[in-house]
C-alpha cells in the first residue's frame, strides 16, 4: 500500500505531537514529507525533536508536494489553508475548526469537487451521537466548558471585558452566549464548540457556556443535545497538555486518530 504523503502546517502542541505520531506509529502508513510554521524557531525544534531532515517547507510548496495537509497553525489562518487545499486539490485534515465558522461554503465546495475534509472529534465525546440525531430533529446543543484560568489567558473576550481572570476565587461563568461569539472571544480555548455547530444546529443555533475556577485541574467539556431522538449528555474530563494547557491531550490524540483513519479502509462510528 502506497504510503499517504502528508505535510503539517504548524509546528505547536499539537502539530509536534501529529509529527513525532508520523515518525512513530503510522510510520507504515504515512510519509511525513514537510513541517512548515511562521516561527522558524518553531520549526527548527521540531525537526530537532523528529531527529530528521524533514524538510521545512513555505506554505505553498508545502501543499504542491503533499497529498494530505494537516492544519494545526491557528484559527486565523485554517479557513485561508483550506481554501489553498480546495484550489490545489488536496485532502486536508483540519484541528482549527473555529477557522471555518463563517466559511462553510468552503465545505460546501470541496464536496462538490471531491475533496475529503477532516474534522477531529477533538476534546469532547458524543459527535457521533450529534450526527445520528441530526437526521431527525434537534431542539437544542449546549456545550458547557470548564478551565482553569491558565487555560483561558489571553482569550480576547477577556480583554474586551476586562475580566481579570487571575481574580477568580469560585467557581464562575464568564461567558454565556452562542458558539459564534464564542469562537470570536476564546479562539484557542473552546474550538470544540465549531465542531459540535458544524455537526448539528450551526454557530447562532448552539450554546456556550465557559467557566472557570482556579480548583480545576482538568479541562471539562459537557455537551447536552435534546431532540426527537430523546436526550443525551456527555461529560469529558481532559487532562490538559503538558507543554500547553489550552489544548487538552484529547484533542492531541484525537487528531492522530482521524489521521492514522484516513490511511484505513475501515471507518468506525457513524
Amino acid at each position: 500500500m502506497r504510503k499517504i504523503k502528508v505535510g503539517i502546517i504548524g509546528c505547536g502542541t499539537i502539530g509536534t505531537e501529529i509529527a513525532k505520531a508520523c515518525k512513530d506509529r503510522m510510520r507504515n502508513t504515512v510519509n511525513l514529507v514537510g513541517i512548515c510554521d511562521a516561527c522558524e524557531e518553531k520549526e527548527l525544534l521540531l525537526r530537532k525533536i523528529l531527529k530528521s531532515k524533514v524538510l521545512i517547507l513555505k506554505l505553498d510548496d508545502i501543499i504542491k508536494k503533499v497529498d494530505l495537509i494537516v492544519e494545526a497553525a491557528s484559527a486565523k489562518m485554517s479557513g485561508a489553508i483550506l481554501k489553498k487545499a480546495i484550489n490545489n486539490k488536496k485532502d486536508i485534515l483540519i484541528m482549527s475548526i473555529g477557522g471555518i465558522l463563517g466559511h462553510e461554503n468552503l465545505l460546501k465546495k470541496a464536496a462538490k469537487i471531491g475533496i475529503k475534509v477532516y474534522l477531529p472529534s477533538g476534546a469532547i465525546c458524543g459527535i457521533d451521537g450529534l450526527k445520528s440525531a441530526s437526521i431527525g430533529k434537534i431542539d437544542s446543543v449546549t456545550l458547557t466548558t470548564r478551565k482553569h484560568p491558565s487555560g483561558l489567558t489571553g482569550a480576547p473576550y477577556l480583554k474586551k471585558n476586562d475580566i481579570d481572570i487571575w481574580g477568580i476565587r469560585k467557581d464562575t461563568v464568564i461567558f454565556d452566549g452562542n458558539a459564534m461569539d464564542a469562537i470570536k472571544g476564546f479562539p484557542q480555548n473552546v474550538n470544540v464548540c465549531a465542531l459540535l455547530s458544524l455537526a448539528g444546529l450551526g454557530a447562532k443555533n448552539t450554546r456556550v457556556k465557559v467557566v472557570t475556577s482556579p480548583a480545576y485541574t482538568k479541562n471539562i467539556h459537557e455537551v447536552e443535545i435534546k431532540g426527537e431522538f430523546g436526550h443525551l449528555m456527555t461529560k469529558t474530563e481532559n487532562v490538559p497538555s503538558k507543554t500547553n494547557p489550552k489544548t487538552s491531550q484529547l484533542a492531541v490524540f484525537s487528531a492522530i486518530a482521524a489521521l492514522e483513519g484516513a490511511a484505513k479502509t475501515v471507518k468506525i462510528g457513524t
